[in-house]
Order: C-alpha cells, then structure tokens, then sequence
C-alpha cells in the first residue's frame, strides 16, 4: 500500500481503532492500533522517516497491506480498551509486542468477597500467584496511560485497588485511608454509606466496560433510574442520572496528551552494559531514555548465554544483537556503551548488519571509573553530552544490580 492509495481512503479525526489488511476480499488482519485521530495516526505510517519511528517490521507490515479499515469510538479510553480485546481476538501478526511482551500490564479483578481491580504486570501473575482473579483484560502496552484510564472509570465507578483485601483492612488502614472515602475515590463500604450489592454492581459495571459493553451498561443504568423514579427516591435516581451523562460524556483530556505524546517523534537513546564476576555468571541490560527521560517499562535484562568468560567485546555484540532482533521494538537513534575504541567496533559492526543510520558512541573510563572521554561522531555527541553520561551511569546501575540479584539468589 503506498500514500495515493491511503488518500483514497476516508478517514475521520476522531478516535478509534484501525486495521492494516493484507487483501481486499477475505482480508487478513496485519495489524490493529488505537488512535486520537483516526486520519492523523494512519497518515503517520506513510511518513519518510517510518523506519526510525517504529522499526523495520511496521514497515514491512505497510508495504504488504491493501488497505486499512477502521471502527470508530466515542473516546480515547474506549480506543484503548478495544484495541487490546481485538488484539487478543485476532493475534495480528505485526502486534508482536503486544502477544509476547510479559513486562505489559493487566487489569485484573480478584475473586474475594469485594473485589478490588489493580494493575499488574503479565510476568508477575505467573511467578507470584498471590491473587485469586476472577477476571483479567490486556495486555495495555503503556503503564502510564492504563493508569489514567483506570482513575476516569473510577470515578463513575468507584472502587478498591488496596494492596490488602477489603475485608482485612485494619481500622488504622481505613484511618490512612480516610481521604478517599471522603472524596469518593473509594465506595466507603464501612459506614454504610455503599452497600456490598451497590459495590459488586460497580465491578460488574466495569467488567462489561472493560468487555466493551458500555451500550449494556447504560440500558442497565437507565432501567435502575426509573426504577428508583418510581420509587420516589430520587437522589439515587439522579446519581445513576450522573453515572449515565458521565459515560457518553467521557472526560480523558489527559489520556489524549498521553496518546500525543506516546506517538509523537522523539529523540530516543539505548544504552549498554555488561557485568560479570571475574567472567562468571555475565549479564547485560538495555536502558532507555526517550526525550531526556528514563523509559524503566522499556529496560531490558539478558542473560550472556553465547558468551565466553570476560569477552566483554563479544557480550556486548550479543546483547546487541539479541536487542536488534526485536524489530517489533522502536529502534533508538543513539546507542551509548562503555568502553574505549575496542568495544565501539565490535558494537558498529553489528549496527551496520541491522540499521547503519544509528549513531554509536562510546564512554571512555579513567582508573577511578570516571567518565573521561566520549568516543563518537560530532554529531552524535553535539549537545548530548549530559543525556549521554547520565545513561551510561544508568546502565551501570541497572547492570550491577541485576548481576547482584542473581548472585544473591545463586548462592541462596
């Protein structure tokens, strides 16, 4: 598919989900993405600098396409809500990231007498086993904007994300938690002020929500209105009243800036460490800074499997090389490693293998492991020479305390 046939196509600036088809009868679903606009962000994948943005494999994935469909929602959160449900339903090929990444996030919601909705993270429900769930929805790819769309659903619906259950809140924990029942964040279950059936109506409410069920819900709402109206009690009825304007008027201003945000061009750096224990048990770890800022969702651990004892030269060629093979991942447009003249070759050659236009530079050491010297093109280091030490140092830290982690637990 190339930009005459997009133009073809008429798409609205609103919110909604899109898809990439390989066919035009029968089509086969390549990909599904959320979007603010729905004309803007598909525009954006037949821009010249799409490779930089978002890696070989989406361009691939634009080159093989037909066309592009869409199914439009009333809001950003609905977008993201779904995005992920159509995502798991499909499994497109080019949502890699989303089918096998186990640092994302899920909502669950756990089995217990008033349940409480959290986030957690793929990985650790399978490790921890620490909560009987009774649902889950996701994966969401973006921590920081699972989290604002958690707090808009709350207030239609309040409920408890507490690290104890419900029921085994002390009275000192419900003290620290006194503001939020004041401020309706939590249903105060405790003063009687919410019933548990108000309160389980609230997680069925957003079940169907995070099932994209929100038609279901506003027929339910709307039945209890009336029900309450005839009742002559009128201030539940027009709490529903305010629950129902609430949902067809969804207010997630600060999702939309997230989304901007998320998908806008940035200036994005990776940097590289190796750490090992006179060659034993070798590690390696990725970290990521996108406008200045430390991206910790997208750090990276690697165990040296390949890797002889104290080749520092070739663990840093197979973390390279490990990270590289993740085209699903945006690639960086700066790389950053330690070392001296030695390192920064073997790392170039296998750049040059996988996307020559990344700029290497490398952190040369004093005796004392002070940064001495910034090995690198002019322009790779031209006025980054802050963001570059402050990611080389990062790297350092992470390394050395996931080397440490793994020692402590080797010699447990």
């Amino acid at each position: 598919m190339d930009l005459r046939d997009f133009k073809k196509i008429d798409l609205p600036d609103s919110p909604g989900v899109y898809f990439f088809k390989e066919g035009k009868k029968n089509s086969k679903i390549l990909y599904i993405g959320k979007a603010t606009s729905l004309k803007d962000r598909v525009r954006s994948y037949f821009s010249d600098d799409l490779i930089k943005t978002r890696g070989p494999a989406i361009v691939d994935m634009v080159t093989k396409s037909e066309t592009v469909t869409f199914e439009k929602t009333d809001s950003v959160l609905e977008a993201i809500i779904l995005e992920s449900n159509l995502i798991k339903k499909h499994k497109p090929k080019y949502n890699t990231k989303e089918k096998d990444d186990k640092s994302y996030n899920k909502i669950i919601i756990t089995d217990e007498e008033y349940p409480r909705i959290l986030i957690v993270r793929e990985k650790d429900l399978k490790t921890q086993k620490k909560y009987k769930i009774k649902d889950s929805f996701g994966p969401y790819p973006n921590a920081k904007q699972l989290d604002e769309a958690l707090k808009i659903i709350r207030k239609i619906f309040p409920f408890f994300n507490t690290k104890k259950p419900v029921n085994e809140l002390t009275k000192k924990d419900q003290k620290n938690i006194g503001l939020k029942f004041s401020v309706g964040v939590y249903p105060d279950i405790f003063n009687g002020k919410v019933s548990k059936r108000e309160y389980l109506q609230n997680i069925k409410n957003i079940k169907n929500f995070l099932d994209g069920k929100k038609s279901k819900i506003i027929k339910d709402l709307e039945r209890q209105m009336k029900d309450y109206s005839n009742k002559q009690e009128f201030e539940k009825a027009n709490q529903i009243k305010s629950k129902i304007f609430s949902l067809n008027h969804i207010n997630d201003i600060r999702l939309i800036k997230e989304d901007i945000k998320n998908y806008s061009k940035k200036y994005r750096i990776e940097a590289f460490d190796v750490a090992h224990l006179s060659g034993q048990s070798a590690v390696g770890v990725m970290i990521v800074f996108e406008d200045d800022r430390e991206k910790k969702e997208e750090y990276k651990k690697f165990i040296l499997r390949e890797t002889k004892s104290g080749d520092d030269y070739a663990g840093l060629q197979e973390i390279l090389r490990r990270r590289l093979k993740h085209t699903e991942w945006s690639y960086p447009d700066l790389i950053v490693i330690d070392g001296g003249r030695g390192q920064k070759n073997a790392v170039t050659k296998i750049i040059k293998g996988f996307d020559p236009n990344i700029e290497i530079v490398s952190v040369v050491k004093d005796d004392k492991h002070k940064a001495k010297e910034i090995l690198g093109s002019e322009n790779a280091i031209k006025d980054r020479e802050k963001i570059i030490l402050k990611a080389n140092l990062e790297a350092h830290r992470f390394a050395i305390g996931f080397h440490r982690n793994r020692l402590r637990k080797r010699l447990k």
